[in-house]
C-alpha cells in the first residue's frame, strides 16, 4: 500500500500543500500530481484550495499534448500557479489525479504571454524502461523540436505569438528552478494555509 508521512485523517488532504516537492531529493526524485495524460486537448489544473481538478479550457487547435503534465506540491512559480512538470515516455496512461514519484531530466525555461512558466521534465521513476535515461538531450533533436514546437504554437488559434522557449537545462538548472519555487511557496502560499 502507498502512504504518505501524514497521519490519518478524516478529512481529504491536499496533496498540493501536504507533500514535499522532493521524494528522494539526492535521487532527484520529485512527487509529481498527475494533471492530465498525453494525447489530448483539455487542459486540466488541480484547484489550488482543495486539491479537486478542474477542466480549465479545451484547447483551440488540434495540437494534444505530446506528453503526461502535471505539477510539484509546495511549489510556486512566476505564473501563480504550482510549477509545472512533463512527464514524458509514459508507456500507460496514468490516472489524472494521481501521485507518481518523477526522476528529473531537465527543464524547459518558458515565456507564456510574458510570464515566466517553466517545465520540469522528467520520467516516472519506477520505470525500468527509461532509467537509461539521465538527461533530456538522450530524448533526441526531434523530441526537442516537438516540444518547442508544442509549446510555442498551442495557443496560436486564440493568442497568436504569445509562447516562447527560452531553451532546455539540465538537472543542475532544474533543481534551482525547483528550489526557488519551493522559496516562492514558503514566502506566499505557506502563510495563507488553514487548518494546520
Amino acid at each position: 500500500m502507498a502512504n504518505i508521512d501524514h497521519p490519518p485523517s478524516r478529512f481529504q488532504l491536499n496533496l498540493l500543500h501536504v507533500l514535499p516537492a522532493f521524494a528522494d531529493e539526492a535521487a532527484a526524485r520529485l512527487n509529481a500530481i498527475v494533471e492530465l495524460n498525453s494525447n489530448t486537448i483539455n487542459k486540466y489544473e488541480l484547484i489550488t484550495e482543495t486539491g479537486q481538478l478542474k477542466l480549465d479550457r479545451v484547447g483551440f487547435s488540434s495540437l494534444a499534448y505530446p506528453f503526461a503534465y502535471g505539477c510539484i506540491p509546495r511549489t510556486w512559480d512566476e505564473d501563480g500557479d504550482p510549477l509545472d512538470i512533463e512527464i514524458v515516455n509514459v508507456t500507460e496512461p496514468l490516472v489524472p489525479g494521481s501521485l507518481v514519484e518523477a526522476r528529473i531530466i531537465g527543464i524547459m525555461k518558458f515565456d507564456d504571454g510574458g510570464e515566466v512558466d517553466d517545465k520540469v521534465i522528467a520520467v516516472l521513476a519506477d520505470d525500468k524502461r527509461v532509467d537509461h535515461i539521465s538527461s533530456y538531450e538522450q530524448l533526441g533533436e526531434h523530441w526537442i523540436k516537438e516540444t518547442t514546437y508544442y509549446w510555442e504554437h498551442y495557443k496560436d488559434l486564440k493568442k497568436p505569438g504569445t509562447c516562447k522557449v527560452n531553451g532546455f537545462f539540465g538537472l543542475a538548472e532544474a533543481v534551482k528552478i525547483i528550489k526557488d519555487c519551493e522559496n516562492r511557496y514558503l514566502e506566499l502560499i505557506d502563510p495563507q494555509l488553514v487548518n494546520g
